[in-house]
């Protein structure tokens, strides 16, 4: 309990906190893929459902980045928290089975993370994919919400979407 409590503390601090970043050009193209990259391996590396030497936690990632953007002005800590809580929540939902996908006895679930990059007109479409089992249309309008979790006890705070869409905001 303890632990969770020191984990909700930190994402409060986090929310309150009013960033004093400043914007800088950054290539989004290496930020996605950097938070893409320790996302996996921290996930790797957390994996203590098998012993020391054997491989737990595995998934694809898979890129497609528009290499025509270059550098963009934007707070990369920001932007970076908000890419990795997106990679972060692909990853977690990406193991489970879709729904259907265990009726068909051949059916084999490879879980995947896509994260991609596109300029659309004058913004830029950072997209983060999973093929788990999707969000649920009745608490679709809630995922925003602080310390609104679907995640077991311990495993999540409840802020990383909240956090995200404030920064985005």
């Amino acid at each position: 309990h303890g632990k969770r409590a020191e984990a909700i503390v930190k994402g409060m601090l986090q929310h309150s906190r009013s960033s004093s970043g400043v914007k800088e050009p950054t290539d989004i193209n290496s930020l996605c893929d950097e938070y893409l990259r320790l996302s996996y391996h921290g996930l790797r590396a957390k994996d203590k459902s098998l012993s020391a030497g054997q491989a737990g936690f595995n998934a694809t990632m898979k890129t497609d980045f528009d290499e025509s953007i270059g550098n963009i002005n934007i707070i990369p800590q920001d932007i970076g928290r908000v890419i990795l809580n997106l990679i972060n929540n692909a990853f977690y939902a990406a193991p489970l089975t879709p729904e259907g996908g265990g009726k068909d006895p051949n059916y084999k679930h490879e879980p995947t993370v896509w994260v991609s990059t596109k300029e659309v007109a004058d913004k830029i479409l950072i997209s983060v994919k999973d093929n788990g089992p999707g969000i649920p249309q009745k608490i679709l309008d809630k995922i925003f919400q602080p310390f609104f979790t679907t995640k077991p006890t311990g495993q999540g705070t409840g802020l990383g979407l909240s956090l995200s869409y404030d920064i985005v905001k």
